[in-house]
């Protein structure tokens, strides 16, 4: 169906400039001379940054209740800003969050549009319409500095030349990116297309097939691994002591070294936000912390008592209070639009060795008082910290609106006065005025998605129809308990019990029938939101 028009437009003419150009037609339009009238700017509208944490927890922050570990940057944001306490990434790993964040469509409705190897060909099509495409249509400047894991070419992409497509074909003007994730190779950024520091005496060569001939593996030399050793996976290509899930070789100079991504990131986001400071501009900031490998720079390592996942967490906040100091330092705070969240929930074990073992956890709850973790269709999947920011506009506070990422897409566009065409962004609602504190509710329902099976949740109940046994607690990956899903399904008051312990299932048999049929309608109708 057509999509409405937004609900709110930011920016509009001043009622100033109006009059004096109905004076001026009028003056037209009776032969007399119009005197040229000074022309009246239009407001500037905000710098809009987007700060993405990976696997950062709803618990894992002080502004979510964190004791054990420190987050004075994002406790500050949170304290200027508004903190939201039901916000949802769309998906509880970390590609489809990512496909949804920037498409405003959920990426369960595509096949092929999970978790990407690191050779992936880029798997939103050119020219689709993003977030970025959308503020660059209102004269944005656009760029993406981080993890990217939406894939790059249109196959298998050359690292030893230009690699197109990528993000410039959705709206990014700039992109400085790590390719996949970190525990993926390539282990290579890429500026622009290029590998960055490529010596190309020495080609990369890349596979996800077979290991090349001769290379040790961490399967076959433990010995090698010097940084971190694996506890599942994780044991091909060696790339600075540590064990990676695909085999590479070649292109040594180009290597990025683990320690240092936090801060190679900051200086790229920082520089570019110096270099785009009279605005408008947006920024997608998203950090490699708190993902595996978890391998902090020597001033961060051992600052927590949590281990390095509490090392991380802290230069992720390290990271973000950077961005706000260049922010700060170029007059912009006032002038820019910060928004904070996570591409899923928590998870401890993913992979490695802890550098300084978790042996305490010292009341720290990485999903707060959610159940699940990273990987599962329990609340901690996917309920994660929001914080937005823009400072003489949006009023500190707490909002308890239901609110998913997939909405950035029109709520941002709303903010800018663009129309989302027909048939982009189709799952995406328009929910600025609740993003903004402008109105205490948002979304009646959302879809949620596991690792492959989906959940609606509906107001204070959520749904979760039986399935692959995605309904798993607990912060190790392999070692995730599975608990039954009845041919009912599940259904829990999030109200009365945020930790899904209660089914309410047998008692509530209509509700299930009603949402049951309401998660069918939702994901067999992708042409628009279903706003009923």
């Amino acid at each position: 169906m057509p999509r409405p028009t937004p609900t709110v437009l930011a920016f509009s003419l001043p009622r100033r400039f109006v009059v004096l150009a109905a004076t001026a037609c009028l003056l037209l339009g009776s032969g007399q001379p119009a005197r040229a009238a000074p022309a009246a700017a239009a407001p500037r509208p905000p710098n809009v940054v987007l700060i993405y944490a990976d696997d950062l927890g709803y618990g894992d922050t002080g502004a979510y209740g964190a004791t054990a570990v420190k987050t004075p940057h994002i406790d500050r944001l949170a304290a200027e800003g508004l903190r939201f306490t039901d916000a949802y990434s769309t998906s509880a790993i970390c590609t489809p969050s990512r496909f949804s964040l920037l498409t405003g469509r959920y990426a369960w409705r595509e096949p092929g549009r999970g978790v990407l190897p690191g050779d992936a060909p880029m798997m939103i099509r050119p020219g689709t319409v993003t977030v970025a495409s959308l503020l660059k249509q209102a004269g944005y400047a656009t760029a993406v500095v981080g993890k990217w894991h939406l894939g790059l070419g249109d196959g298998r992409p050359d690292w030893n030349g230009t690699i197109r497509p990528g993000p410039e074909t959705l709206g990014f003007d700039h992109h400085f990116l790590i390719p996949a994730t970190v525990d993926r190779v390539p282990c290579v950024f890429v500026e622009n297309g290029r590998v960055v520091g490529l010596d190309r005496a020495d080609p990369i060569e890349v596979s996800y097939a077979a290991p090349f001939p001769g290379l040790p593996l961490g399967r076959t030399h433990p010995e090698l691994l010097t940084t971190l050793r694996a506890t599942h996976g994780h044991d091909m290509a060696i790339v600075n002591g540590i064990g990676r899930i695909g085999y590479m070789r070649g292109g040594r100079a180009a290597l990025w070294k683990d320690e240092d991504i936090a801060d190679t990131l900051v200086r790229e986001a920082t520089s570019w936000i110096a270099a785009h400071r009279e605005g408008p501009f947006f920024l997608y900031f998203a950090t490699h912390d708190v993902h595996e490998p978890r391998v902090p720079h020597p001033r961060f390592r051992g600052r927590s008592p949590l281990g390095s996942r509490g090392d991380v967490i802290e230069e992720f906040d390290w990271q973000a209070g950077a961005v706000l100091e260049a922010l700060e330092r170029h007059g912009l705070t006032d002038r820019t639009l910060v928004i904070l969240s996570s591409d899923n929930g928590p998870i401890e074990d993913d992979g490695y060795e802890q550098v300084t073992p978790l042996t305490d956890r010292r009341g720290h709850r990485p999903g707060g008082p959610f159940r699940g973790a990273k990987y599962s269709i329990l609340e901690a999947g996917t309920r994660v910290p929001l914080v937005l920011r823009w400072p003489g506009r949006v009023k500190p506070g707490t909002s308890h609106a239901l609110v998913s990422q997939v909405d950035f897409a029109a709520s941002l566009a709303a903010l800018v006065g663009v129309r989302v065409p027909d048939g982009a962004a189709s799952d995406s609602v328009d929910v600025l005025a609740a993003l903004l504190g402008d109105g205490p509710t948002a979304r009646d329902h959302l879809v949620i998605q596991g690792t492959r099976d989906l959940a609606l949740r509906e107001g204070r109940w959520k749904f979760i129809p039986p399935g692959h046994g995605e309904v798993k607690d607990g912060l190790d990956a392999i070692h995730q308990t599975r608990e039954d899903v009845g041919p009912a399904g599940l259904l829990f008051d999030l109200a009365a019990d945020p930790a899904e312990r209660n089914d309410r299932a047998a008692r509530e048999p209509a509700r299930v029938a009603a949402m049951a049929k309401r998660l069918e309608r939702v994901r067999t109708a992708p042409a628009a939101p279903d706003r009923r």
